[in-house]
């Protein structure tokens, strides 16, 4: 494939990359997964050597919308975003809604975004369907759209720089899963994907679900709840509340993070584990401590610094990976001291920067 978009990926390089402090001065070639058919459902995943273009042909306006800036999930897109744009010189504009409930400000800053020049738009969706007119216009203005992290159902994305939330989610009920297989003892799981009507809570919801069947891991209904700790810290106190023998709270990397404290609080570390279907510092750290049991790494800092590279080279006319997320791996006590923090997480005491000129 052209501009050095290679479709080979020697098991060599997947070590490499998990482990190794950096590539050098560069973040790429990096580990990701293709899906094609482009924007399919049951598309099949290839592998493929992330590169992007060296710099970009002038200094493009592209706007980038996140949900909300309550955790550092959303830091490390934010540093992938502005630290790509710096690399290939284009001016970066991120505007944040202020969370899950807020469509219609995500709306209303991307608008106001495109009438102030913006020539692309990379969207963190609120909502997976409920930005789907708003795609619809922008393709009509000829604006190129790029779905970072959260999913949107539109067919009039240009292209998808994310990972399968399905899959995020399947990771860590499989974990559970194997260590509770059909047979042993049943244990119970509450379990909070995070909030309604998101498509990664959603497709992680799935995953994770369909993970635990037929093992000895029985999940309590799905708790739903915006991402802000205090939301996700009631729910789990009223679950621990209702089922006194519930044995893993796994959810959201904030759930496991407000989790923590909790447990050792009440002197249940040992009786009560927990786990989260995404990355973060303060999952990361809980791991490292032996807080946390383990959590999937989609490397949220490549896929927000693909997006700002898929949008370059839709502006350019350049081929592209029209959907692409890097490699998923599971990080746990076991392997945490051979992963580099470089790609999956932002820099320790990073800031947010909301805009690269």
């Amino acid at each position: 494939m052209k501009n050095r978009l290679a479709f080979t990926l020697a098991a060599s390089l997947l070590a490499f990359a998990f482990s190794a402090p950096a590539f050098a001065d560069n973040w790429y070639p990096y580990p990701a997964q293709a899906i094609e058919p482009a924007f399919s459902a049951d598309g099949k995943s290839v592998d493929v050597a992330y590169t992007p273009v060296e710099k970009a042909e002038k200094p493009w306006n592209i706007c980038v919308s996140f949900p909300h800036m309550k955790d550092a999930y959303w830091l490390g897109v934010d540093y992938g975003v502005t630290e790509e744009g710096k690399d290939l010189g284009v001016k970066v504009n991120v505007v944040v809604a202020g969370g899950y409930t807020e469509l219609n400000e995500q709306i209303s800053q991307i608008e106001d975004c495109v009438a102030g020049g913006a020539q692309a738009v990379v969207i963190g969706a609120i909502s997976f369907d409920g930005l789907n007119n708003l795609v619809s216009e922008l393709k009509k203005k000829n604006i190129p759209v790029i779905d970072v992290i959260n999913g949107i159902s539109s067919p009039d994305i240009t292209a998808k720089s994310l990972v399968s939330f399905y899959t995020m989610g399947h990771e860590i009920g499989a974990y559970l899963a194997k260590k509770h297989p059909a047979g042993s003892e049943e244990v119970k799981v509450g379990w909070f994907p995070g909030p309604a009507g998101a498509g990664w809570v959603e497709a992680a919801n799935k995953g994770f679900l369909d993970a635990i069947k037929g093992s000895a891991v029985v999940a309590l209904d799905s708790k739903y709840g915006d991402t802000g700790k205090e939301v996700q810290l009631k729910l789990v106190e009223d679950v621990l509340q209702a089922v006194p023998d519930v044995r893993y709270i796994a959810g959201t990397a904030i759930t496991a993070e407000a989790a923590q404290g909790l447990i050792r609080e009440r002197g249940l570390t040992g009786k009560i584990d927990l786990l989260a279907f995404y990355m973060t510092p303060g999952a990361y750290e809980g791991i490292k401590r032996g807080f946390i049991l383990a959590a999937p790494a989609d490397s949220m800092v490549i896929q927000g610094r693909i997006a700002i590279d898929q949008a370059v080279r839709a502006l350019e006319g350049k081929e592209l990976v029209k959907h692409v997320g890097p490699k998923i791996f599971v990080v746990d006590q076991s392997n945490i001291d051979s992963v580099s923090k470089t790609y999956i997480l932002p820099p320790d005491g990073y800031k947010p920067v909301f805009s690269v000129n």
